[in-house]
């Protein structure tokens, strides 16, 4: 213990021993817990010396003997490594603490660039320089430093609770180290940012634009070319260009525009107006804005097809028979909202997630188009058509009564507007056999008797 001694300052008058035994048994415990718990890189020492070797003894470090001034720094660095940080810390901390654990950081990044690069010491110092900073937030309050939410260009930002999660911002493009920074996610667009980018923000909530203006660019990357943008990003107008010279020029499949790296991540979606036309589902390089507006489009129905491409209807059958389960779904709809047993049983909820389908039968949104593509949305309809017409066919006599009979024929079971094999009158909406609907090219029975009826009524009215 002759080195220890060396770097020991001896107390001044007044002074007690055991401040100086408690100093001494300090230091001997922390050259210790350096020695076998620190570096964590170093993994070869996890389950002890090797086998003919003597383990080592609890001498001092070098750093520990240059001096009261480095014993002291020493001491405040390991404020983070006394105790697992992740506990709450005994006691009470005060102001003095706080001021510490901010000198230590400091110094930590000054020795971390005097160390040689890669060393073992400046791995520890870094781990060192890590957990201080946990510490540091630990002893913080960030509830008294930031507001939980701030209202920006109609961005609505919500204060993150997440610690754990890897997040990235999106207006400087780095990496949100949720354990010792400040996070915001705007609750419309779902843009995150630190909260240092906050003010630096220029583009307004994609969700404004959604509620103002829901529709889709329907034409095929329409590009317009650099020159017509001044070479220039066209969200935050940094220089651009093909070569990537001051900044890359990266295509926006969706806009057709060019954007920089900052706005361009290289995402990728799936495009509408690709869709559309050709019928492809192949996802595209999208910028940024891009992606947030197609995200929150993705389930508006705003898309009515037999008026953009009616065609499409004559070579995707899938669309045909989703056509056909929606028209059908239409016509159950008046037994349902006449029917106790159907309200009750709140049948028509299973379609809450598509409400339009219960509404119409031409328009579409986006997730429509893509769950007919790939075969999910014909079962989930398919299976929710089979339980609207057992209820009203077999369930639900009310429902029954409400069928009708062919009066060309008169023969056969009764009939329901949505038979596979019916036909509907669309003037009175009778119900026919299909075959007897169309041999029969004569006027509709109902109609005729409506048509009747009426003329009596005018002719009685005439005589009065």
């Amino acid at each position: 213990m002759q080195a220890r001694g060396e770097h020991i300052n001896f107390p001044q008058k007044g002074c007690k021993l055991a401040d100086v035994a408690d100093e001494m048994e300090y230091d001997e415990r922390l050259a210790l817990f350096r020695q076998t718990r620190l570096n964590p890189f170093d993994r070869g020492e996890e389950d002890g010396p090797e086998p003919g070797k003597t383990p080592p003894q609890h001498e001092a470090r070098p750093e520990l003997l240059s001096g009261s001034r480095t014993h002291n720094s020493d001491r405040t660095m390991d404020l983070g490594l006394a105790e697992d940080h992740f506990s709450r810390p005994v006691g009470s901390f005060v102001a003095s603490d706080i001021g510490k654990l901010k000198q230590a950081i400091e110094e930590c990044k000054k020795l971390i660039l005097e160390l040689p690069e890669h060393s073992e010491r400046q791995k520890d110092t870094v781990v060192k320089l890590i957990h201080l900073r946990l510490k540091l937030q630990e002893l913080k309050d960030p509830e008294e430093d930031e507001p939980n939410l701030r209202i920006l260009l109609e961005h609505r930002f919500s204060k993150e609770k997440s610690k754990s999660v890897k997040q990235t911002c999106d207006k400087c493009s780095a990496i949100i180290w949720g354990l010792i920074q400040t996070w915001y996610t705007c609750t419309g667009c779902y843009y995150r940012c630190h909260s240092k980018c906050m003010n630096l923000i220029t583009k307004p909530c994609v969700r404004s634009k959604v509620s103002h203006q829901s529709e889709y660019e329907l034409s095929i990357c329409p590009e317009i070319g650099l020159d017509r943008q001044d070479y220039r990003c066209a969200e935050c107008r940094t220089p651009i260009s093909l070569r990537g010279v001051p900044s890359e020029a990266r295509q926006c499949d969706y806009t057709g525009q060019y954007y920089c790296s900052t706005c361009h991540w290289n995402d990728t979606a799936i495009v509408p107006a690709r869709v559309i036309h050709n019928w492809e589902f192949e996802p595209r390089k999208v910028c940024r804005s891009s992606l947030r507006y197609l995200a929150l489009m993705m389930s508006r129905p705003v898309l009515k097809l037999k008026e953009i491409n009616p065609l499409l209807f004559n070579f995707v059958e899938e669309l045909v028979e989703i056509r056909k389960l929606r028209q059908d779904i239409l016509q159950m709809k008046p037994y349902f909202i006449t029917c106790k047993e159907a309200m009750e049983a709140r049948l028509l909820l299973q379609l809450q997630d598509r409400q339009h389908f219960v509404e119409n039968d031409d328009m579409y949104s986006l997730q429509d188009l893509i769950d007919i593509s790939s075969g999910r949305l014909s079962g989930s309809l398919t299976e929710i058509h089979t339980t609207f017409a057992k209820h009203i066919k077999l369930d639900c006599e009310r429902c029954q009564a409400k069928g009708f009979v062919c009066e060309l024929c008169k023969e056969g079971d009764i009939l329901f507007p949505f038979d596979s094999h019916t036909s509907v009158c669309q003037d009175c909406s009778a119900v026919f056999h299909r075959d007897c609907y169309y041999d029969n090219s004569t006027t509709c029975p109902r109609c005729a008797r409506m048509t009747e009826r009426k003329q009596d009524e005018v002719s009685h009215v005439k005589d009065a």
